[in-house]
């Protein structure tokens, strides 16, 4: 397929889901970890088309809303500060901390801007000397390049009112927390195709071995998603437990090398919270130590700003897996995208706001997926 209009053709989504349907010889429960593939199969209706067949549990794999509250309120508190310009791509502004939202800030005074790289944020210090100037890098390993080039050219470049308010998280710590979780369920999983065009898909072959479940890397369209479920319901069936490459046209086993070796020169693993879930073993990227000159947290004095998660939230919930959007008794209630509880509900990728933004509020079938 060369056109990206053949990765939404209805009549091969159909045949896809045909596949599906008379392959599965009973229900397969499948999660797909990426925020953007949730959007797809909420918006497209794809589950509805599944029946009986699959359910698909939607994952952790929205970097905004595993961004942890206490991490969220580090950074409304660096965009009060007078000295300060603070950078963020546009999708966390909204993103509620314990008592306000980065937008909230920017219309109270505080100098806060929206950037599309890192290296904006960087050229905002240069021409600021007199400032300080924060860039929010949060994001799973698909934006961990971008952000460690910023960092290393501010060193480079002797920059030194630049630095990152660090958050950032790895896919297959994970994939290895939920498959350890008791009461887990899912029999295979869908892997984001933009991870691993950085990162390869070898990481999450000794996962595979180790629990003996199917991970296919996918795309994100509705004709790649039905194929990855496809592929994931064949190898259930077959009794084979690999990872397999949906994406080809983006992901090769090795991952883009060079982009792997600039993040490994600049980060390293950490533990680290995530939003609704807690703590994960090696699950983040922090800045090594010869690059705590650009460490926010070291800089401003962060470590004693802590925070607990609002009771009423059942984020953590639906990131694990554990209940869809509609069965949090929040959800469109109290929780909307107006007034957010949490995360989820707001960002572009979490799976609440695509249930509330398309209406998915219960199962239902109607028409056909496009």
């Amino acid at each position: 397929m060369k056109y990206l209009s053949e990765y939404r053709d209805p009549a091969l989504a159909r045949s896809l889901v045909d596949r599906i349907l008379a392959t599965a010889t009973r229900p397969r429960v499948l999660m797909e970890v990426c925020g953007g593939q949730t959007h797809t199969i909420v918006r497209q209706g794809l589950q509805e088309f599944l029946k009986d067949a699959v359910d698909m549990i939607h994952g952790p794999g929205c970097p905004v809303c595993v961004t942890p509250l206490e991490q969220i309120d580090r950074a409304l508190f660096l965009a009060s500060r007078p000295d300060v310009i603070f950078t963020s791509f546009g999708d966390m502004l909204r993103v509620p901390g314990s008592t306000s939202d980065l937008l909230q800030i920017r219309a109270r005074g505080g100098e806060v801007r929206v950037v599309y790289s890192p290296l904006d944020a960087l050229e905002i210090a240069r021409a600021h000397p007199d400032r300080e100037v924060v860039f929010f890098a949060i994001g799973f390993e698909t934006t961990a390049p971008a952000n460690a080039m910023s960092v290393w050219q501010a060193r480079e470049l002797g920059v030194k009112n630049f630095s990152v308010l660090v958050s950032h998280v790895t896919v297959p710590p994970a994939i290895r927390a939920i498959l350890d979780a008791p009461d887990n369920r899912v029999e295979a999983f869908l892997a984001a195709g933009h991870v691993c065009t950085v990162m390869g898909w070898k990481e999450y072959e000794p996962l595979a071995d180790e629990y003996g479940v199917p991970i296919v890397v996918t795309g994100f369209e509705p004709v790649d998603i039905l194929e990855g479920i496809y592929m994931a319901v064949r190898q259930l069936e077959e009794g084979r437990a690999e990872v397999e490459n949906q994406y080809t046209r983006s992901v090769r086993r090795a991952g883009n090398e060079p982009a792997q070796e600039l993040v490994s020169r600049v980060f390293e693993l950490v533990d680290r919270a995530w939003r609704g879930i807690g703590e994960i073993p090696s699950s983040g990227l922090g800045l090594r130590e010869e690059f705590a000159e650009f460490d926010a947290e070291k800089k401003f004095d962060l470590g004693s700003i802590r925070t607990s998660e609002p009771e009423e939230c059942m984020a953590g919930d639906v990131l694990r897996g554990r209940i869809k959007p509609f069965e949090c008794p929040a959800f469109g209630t109290i929780c909307t995208p107006e007034k957010p509880l949490g995360a989820p509900m707001v960002s572009s990728e979490g799976a609440c706001a695509a249930y509330y933004n398309y209406a998915r509020f219960q199962p239902e079938t109607t028409g056909e997926p496009a």
